[in-house]
Formats: C-alpha cells, sequence, structure tokens
C-alpha cells in the first residue's frame, strides 16, 4: 500500500491534467475542422493573421481567399481562425428593394 500511496498522487495529477488541458483541445480541434469543412465559396472570414476575406474556392489542401477585388490569396484551411458570416442561399430571383437608390 505504501508504493501505491506515493503514485496516488501523479495519477491525480494525470486525470486532472487531461480533463484540463487535453480534453478542451481535441474539443477545439474538432469544433475547428468542422468549421472549415462547413465553409463554401462566398463565405466571410477571418484568417489566424487577422486578414478578413470572402472564400473563392476550397480544396482539402488549400483555401483561395479574395481579400479585395482581384486580389485572391492561396492558404492552407487551418488558416481560418473563424467565419464572419455564410453565403444565404437564395430561393428565387433577386428583385430591387423600393428603398434602393437607382441608378439613373
Amino acid at each position: 500500500m505504501g508504493s501505491f500511496g506515493q503514485i496516488l498522487p501523479l495519477i491525480l495529477l494525470g486525470v486532472v491534467f487531461y480533463f484540463l488541458v487535453i480534453r478542451p483541445q481535441r474539443n477545439r480541434q474538432k469544433q475547428q475542422q468542422a468549421m472549415i469543412a462547413a465553409l463554401g465559396p462566398g463565405a466571410q472570414v477571418m484568417t489566424s493573421s487577422g486578414m478578413f476575406a470572402t472564400v473563392v474556392s476550397t480544396t482539402p489542401e488549400e483555401m483561395q481567399l479574395e481579400l479585395a477585388p482581384g486580389v485572391i490569396i492561396r492558404v492552407i484551411p487551418s488558416a481560418v481562425n473563424r467565419v464572419i458570416s455564410t453565403p444565404e442561399p437564395m430561393d428565387g430571383p433577386v428583385t430591387p428593394r423600393d428603398d434602393a437608390p437607382s441608378g439613373s
């Protein structure tokens, strides 16, 4: 019983370390992977370097992001830090609003 009593604090430390560090990190990784998998063209994102961009295309190996009109960069999917907004699906044709300014 003496040697078990000496090892018990180490076992408890390992269990606490798992629940406070390892498990939350795994959950964050799963959430990040799910977010990246759900991204499609038109989504507004922020990269880990703080740049705001629009997703142009995506593959498992890379994403193309448009920073400004005509400025497209290639990044790895893990560089996307968060989604700002996703494009709304369109049900029908786009009609102009009544309060929209006219072109003439």
